[in-house]
């Protein structure tokens, strides 16, 4: 999958033990979904639906729930409730670098830039996506108090209350979900007759958004927001959970898929959170006796992840003794190396010096040469100084000032300039200074 937690994927499988029960609130009905969880498969042992729970007495379709429960075995199972989408407000935060202890801080300190709701009271739940992000859900306080409420007389032990992004999300980790690693959308009808949209891949840990839109359309927008490719073929939401191993005819999963998922999460949250928006004084927890074969199975994690830490470190050790010793035979063969290394320096720049020496005494020759030539009689020079970059002459000729342009002519020469100029007895006295063109 995109997103990866500190437990494996096989692990994860492996210790999948638990069941659950999930409820959508759909409307004015109640849909209601029990599930087992066992490494490798997933029971559904049966499906409810509580029509027009609203407008009835809560103790009578409660005890229509306690007869379901009790029939399924699942009568100790807290139950874990999908709130409508319209009652919960859904943000994706990353947060690199901020240490999991810290998280839920760090959402606190921002928590009021993250929902409409001005100055009301909410309460709100996250869970991790991995690489430093987290889903959170907000929701108005008094909405899940009053949801809270109408279960409470009811009698029925809610665990969670959490929304279909948190809960999809969290199910599809306790499958193998091969075919998904590379990211992935998937549709479903929702409660407003639009379209649902659930998607992951490796820029976004998550993506949940309805539209009343065609599901072509849908799609296509949301494969935009995950950046994906636009000929991915959408998924229906069912096909991206774990395929149930017994499940009930009246169970459709094309119509189902929220509460199976919100029953999958709630029978493995240690393995897969969702994320809780229900406040902890309100919480009923589960039966502790379903952790017993996972606490089994911990210890004996826990033993091997023990063993494994103490190989890890012995070998290491042992690596890091065989690397020294190794690097201490060899430092003599590095020193002897380096010290080849800077003589042969030294010798190539003393090559180069020597190499320059004798191509400016070639360059001086030939600028000498030039200025004999270009300098003709009656004019005549009784002082010369050649150095790298520029030549001085001291002499005399008919007029001076002709000079310059006959030095500037020459391809040894440029920017010529009189520095003195004087009346001679046959002419001009001149000193003027050249400056010898690059590389000449």
């Amino acid at each position: 999958m995109p997103q990866t937690f500190a437990i494996s994927k096989d692990l994860r499988k492996l210790l999948a033990f638990g069941a659950g029960v999930g409820i959508e609130i759909r409307g004015r009905n109640l849909e209601i979904v029990a599930a087992r969880v066992r490494p490798g498969k997933v029971h559904v042992p049966g499906r409810l639906v509580i029509e027009d729970y609203a407008s009835r007495p809560a103790a009578e379709w409660g005890a229509d729930y306690a007869r379901f429960v009790r029939a399924n075995g699942m009568a100790r199972i807290s139950a874990t409730v999908l709130l409508p989408r319209r009652d919960v407000i859904v943000r994706h935060l990353s947060l690199p670098g901020v240490a999991s202890k810290d998280i839920e801080g760090a959402i606190r300190f921002q928590i009021d830039t993250l929902h409409p709701y001005g100055e009301a009271d909410v309460a709100w739940g996250w869970s991790p996506l991995g690489w430093g992000a987290v889903l959170v859900g907000i929701a108005r306080r008094e909405t899940v108090e009053r949801y809270n409420t109408l279960f409470v007389e009811a009698g029925i032990a809610v665990a969670s209350f959490t929304f279909s992004a948190a809960a999809v999300h969290a199910a599809i980790r306790l499958g193998d979900a091969e075919g998904l690693s590379g990211g992935f959308v998937a549709l479903a009808p929702s409660e407003s007759g639009g379209v649902e949209v659930y998607g992951e891949s490796q820029g976004r840990p998550v993506f949940s958004a309805e539209f009343q839109f065609p599901p072509a359309r849908a799609a296509a927008v949301a494969l935009s927001e995950l950046r994906l490719p636009a000929d991915t073929e959408p998924l229906a939401v069912e096909a991206v959970l774990p395929r149930p191993a017994s499940n009930p005819i009246e169970n459709d999963l094309t119509r189902n898929a929220r509460p199976y998922a919100a029953a999958l999460a709630g029978a493995c949250p240690w393995l897969a959170p969702a994320a809780n928006v229900l406040p902890v004084a309100w919480r009923r927890s589960n039966s502790r006796a379903v952790f017993i074969p996972t606490a089994i199975l911990g210890v004996l994690v826990l033993l091997l992840a023990g063993a494994s830490l103490a190989y890890s470190s012995w070998s290491e050790r042992q690596y890091l003794a065989s690397m020294n010793a190794e690097i201490a035979r060899l430092d003599p063969q590095r020193r002897s190396a380096e010290s080849y290394e800077k003589q042969t320096t030294q010798l190539r720049a003393r090559a180069m010096l020597i190499e320059d020496f004798r191509k400016q005494t070639r360059k001086d020759l030939d600028a000498l040469n030039e200025l004999t030539r270009i300098i003709e009689p009656p004019a005549w020079i009784r002082m010369l100084d050649i150095t790298h970059d520029t030549v001085r002459l001291d002499g005399e000729a008919p007029a001076a000032a002709p000079l310059l342009k006959i030095l500037d002519t020459s391809p040894l020469f440029e920017r010529s300039e009189i520095l003195l100029v004087s009346k001679g007895a046959t002419g001009e006295t001149f000193q003027i200074r050249t400056n010898r063109r690059p590389g000449k």
